[in-house]
């Protein structure tokens, strides 16, 4: 069995059309064990129940955005080394610092394509 076959996955992304493009690319990339969450709030509460090994979370979210949800992760013990790739628009210097003070292991930027994502994944997780 893969890696590919292994992995669990969860999608973050407040807007249907990215999650189903960041779904579409994880198929395409043979990942086959993810679930998705429309929000930062509703992904906490599911990792925190049921965890996975890479979270992928757009950025610019209401309620919880992706850095304050990569804090609540790393501040859990539990799930606290679970992966953490930011998918953001806006790849700021600020935002991207930001991420990495708190322990982003990576981040992607809008629009991507699927051997980008797939590189970014590799480089968080070891070859797919």
């Amino acid at each position: 069995m893969s890696l590919k076959d292994k992995l669990h996955v969860m999608v973050v992304d407040d807007m249907s059309t990215s999650r189903g493009l960041i779904t579409q690319a994880l198929d395409e990339i043979g990942i086959v064990n993810y679930r998705t969450e429309n929000n930062g709030q509703s992904a906490w509460r599911s990792l925190a129940q049921r965890p996975v090994h890479l979270v992928l979370s757009d950025y610019n979210m209401p309620e919880m955005d992706g850095l304050q949800l990569l804090h609540a992760i790393r501040s859990h013990k539990p799930i606290a080394r679970t992966g953490f790739i930011l998918i953001t628009g806006r790849a700021d210097p600020e935002t991207i610092n930001h991420g990495v003070k708190l322990g982003m292991n990576n981040f992607i930027k809008k629009p991507f394509q699927t051997a980008q994502l797939k590189a970014c994944i590799e480089k968080v997780v070891g070859a797919l």
